[in-house]
C-alpha cells in the first residue's frame, strides 16, 4: 500500500549503551507529507491519527499510545475466553517531536502473521527486539512481538499501519475500541487490597504501577506509558472471582523474590524474559495468570509489588 525509499541508518549511542539501528523513509502516497513531519509538535499528532486509523490518547511523559484491540479473535486460557483488554491489545507508543521520535510497541499475532509481520517491519526499519508468548496452554496459541524504532514519527506510523495490515486486526469500530462496561467485580475492595488505582477498560480492571527509578534507552528516557510500567488486569469470572494477568518490570535482583511471592501467592508464572534491547536499568518482564478469588489474588499481587523498586501510591 506505501512504498519506501531508503534515505540514512543511523545508530545511537550513549555510553555503552547500544540504541537502535534502523532505516528512514520517505512517505510516497502523500497522505503524511513531508513538511507536516518536520513541523508538527508533540502535542499535534492528527497525521498520525489519520495513519493509525484511529485517535491516539495522550500519556504522562509526553507520549502519544495507540491501541489495536485484537476483536477478532476469540482465544481461550483455562477456560476463560478473554477480552481483547485483558491479553488481546496490541499497542504502540510515540514519546518525542515528529522529527525525532521513539516509538516502542508489542503487537498480537497469530501464529500464521508473526513471519509476515516480522518482514514488513524489518523492511521498513522497524526493529524487531522481542518475539515470545505471555500466557500458557491458550488456544489458539498467541505470540507477542515487541519492537521499537527512532526517527520521523510519520515514517514509523506508516511502517507500524502497513504491518497491520497483513493481520486480521480489524478497523476501529464502537466494538473494537474502548466501551464503559463496569466489571463485575468488587473495584474497591481490590483497590484496598493491592494499594493502587486503576481504571475500567471494556469490562477489565485494569492497574499500572511505575518503577521508582527512570528508565533509559540510549539518550532518551523511557516513561511508564512506553510499557516499562508494572502492568495488572483483573477479568471478571464469576462469584466475586477474577482471571489475572499482565506482567511485573523488574530488575534482575527482583526477579527471585517477586515470583515467589506470585508463587506463594497462588499465581502461575507464565514467562520471564526481555522486551528490549538496551534499556538501562536492564529489565526483566515477569508474566502471570490466575483464577481465582479477586481480593486474594489482590493481596497477592500487592506482596510482590512490595519486593520491587515501584513508585508508591499517591491516593
Amino acid at each position: 500500500m506505501f512504498r519506501y525509499g531508503i534515505r540514512q541508518a543511523r545508530v545511537f549511542r550513549t555510553g555503552a549503551l547500544l540504541a537502535w539501528s534502523f532505516t528512514l523513509g520517505t512517505v510516497a502516497s502523500g497522505q503524511v507529507p513531508d513538511s507536516l513531519a518536520k513541523s508538527a509538535t508533540p502535542s499535534s499528532w492528527g497525521a498520525i491519527d489519520r495513519v493509525m486509523g484511529r485517535e491516539g490518547k495522550d500519556q504522562p511523559g509526553g507520549v502519544r499510545r495507540y491501541s489495536f484491540p485484537r476483536g477478532d479473535l476469540r482465544v481461550v486460557c483455562g477456560g476463560v475466553v478473554l477480552r481483547p483488554a485483558f491479553a488481546l491489545g496490541s499497542w504502540v507508543a510515540f514519546e518525542g517531536g515528529a522529527r525525532d521520535t521513539m516509538a516502542m510497541g508489542d503487537l498480537v499475532l497469530q501464529q500464521s502473521e508473526v513471519s509476515p509481520v516480522l518482514t514488513k517491519l524489518q523492511q521498513l526499519g522497524v526493529q524487531p527486539t522481542a518475539l515470545h508468548n505471555h500466557l500458557l496452554n491458550e488456544s489458539p496459541h498467541i505470540m507477542y512481538l515487541h519492537i521499537q524504532a527512532r526517527g520521523r514519527a510519520s515514517v514509523i506510523a506508516e511502517a507500524v499501519h502497513s504491518a497491520l495490515q497483513l493481520t486480521g486486526t480489524p478497523p476501529l469500530s464502537p466494538s473494537t475500541g474502548q466501551s464503559n462496561e463496569t466489571p463485575s467485580l468488587d473495584t474497591a475492595q481490590i483497590r484496598a487490597a493491592l494499594g493502587y488505582n486503576g481504571s475500567v477498560n471494556s469490562g477489565v480492571f485494569q492497574v499500572s504501577v511505575p518503577r521508582g527509578e527512570a528508565v533509559h534507552a540510549g539518550d532518551m528516557e523511557v516513561p511508564p506509558a512506553m510499557g516499562v510500567a508494572t502492568a495488572i488486569n483483573f477479568q471478571p469470572t464469576g462469584a466475586g472471582k477474577a482471571a489475572v494477568t499482565g506482567d511485573f518490570v523488574l530488575t534482575a535482583s527482583e526477579v527471585a523474590p517477586v515470583i515467589q511471592a506470585l508463587r506463594t501467592g497462588g499465581i502461575e508464572i507464565t514467562a520471564v524474559h526481555s522486551h528490549m534491547l538496551a534499556e538501562e536499568p536492564r529489565l526483566f518482564f515477569v508474566h502471570y495468570w490466575a483464577d481465582a478469588d479477586a481480593v486474594g489474588l489482590a493481596r497477592a499481587l500487592r506482596s510482590a509489588l512490595d519486593r520491587m523498586n515501584v513508585k508508591k501510591a499517591t491516593s
